[in-house]
């Protein structure tokens, strides 16, 4: 896997030791997460939308309804902002100034295109299940066509992204160490917890291992 080759709008500028432009940190980054933010101008007004996403190679495909304002916007070739973040831990400071987090982000820059090709799009609604739920596609009923013209899909090529990282303990001024004031990091981690039974749900079916053992970890 190449690296990414920071441009001007993906350059880190702040903290720029914090920025990380290979393939492998993001990919990771993004195959751990499954929640992003699409920023997007229509009309002149700035939105920032929250969707779910999923990775193929060098693609990510966001999706939603046809009649999404945000997916008609996108698909008309308007440059957009996608950036997913996972937040890993509170990092409390000996003073106010430095408190902070640590996390890892994605911000990624192009122009989404739909897909319009039935096989594309139905492996493409197989990557958001399987993104979210490891195991789940081959257990449900799949998209009838009337769903597939009903659901926008849209591939933005991952060409111009970078990421920034943040780790490890508070980094306070050298005097306040002395200060008697606890300081240190929460972890801060994503932990499911027993699955609840839909109320009409027939009897029989028990949940399966993915949903009773999930984790958002990758093999």
């Amino acid at each position: 896997m190449s690296p990414f080759t920071p441009t001007e709008r993906t350059q880190v500028r702040r903290l720029p030791n914090r920025g990380a432009y290979d393939s492998e940190t993001i990919f990771r980054i993004l195959d751990e997460g499954f929640l992003c933010h699409v920023g997007f101008v229509a009309d002149g007004q700035p939105f920032v939308i929250p969707t779910g996403y999923a990775r193929s190679g060098e693609t990510l495909y966001i999706h939603g309804s046809a009649a999404s304002r945000m997916l008609r916007t996108l698909a008309g070739g308007v440059q957009v902002c996608v950036t997913v973040t996972l937040l890993d831990g509170l990092v409390l400071a000996r003073s106010a100034f430095h408190h902070s987090m640590n996390y890892r982000s994605v911000v990624i820059l192009g122009r989404a295109v739909p897909v319009e090709e039935c096989e594309e799009k139905m492996k493409a609604l197989e990557l958001f299940t399987e993104h979210v739920v490891r195991g789940r596609w081959n257990d449900v009923r799949p998209p009838t066509d009337s769903e597939l013209k009903a659901t926008t899909v849209l591939a933005l090529p991952l060409a111009e992204a970078s990421a920034k990282i943040r780790t490890g303990p508070p980094e306070d001024d050298e005097e306040d160490y002395q200060l008697p004031i606890w300081a240190g990091v929460v972890p801060l981690s994503i932990v499911p917890g027993a699955p609840i039974h839909d109320p009409r749900l027939i009897s029989g079916p028990e949940p399966p291992s993915y949903a009773k053992k999930y984790s958002r970890q990758r093999p």
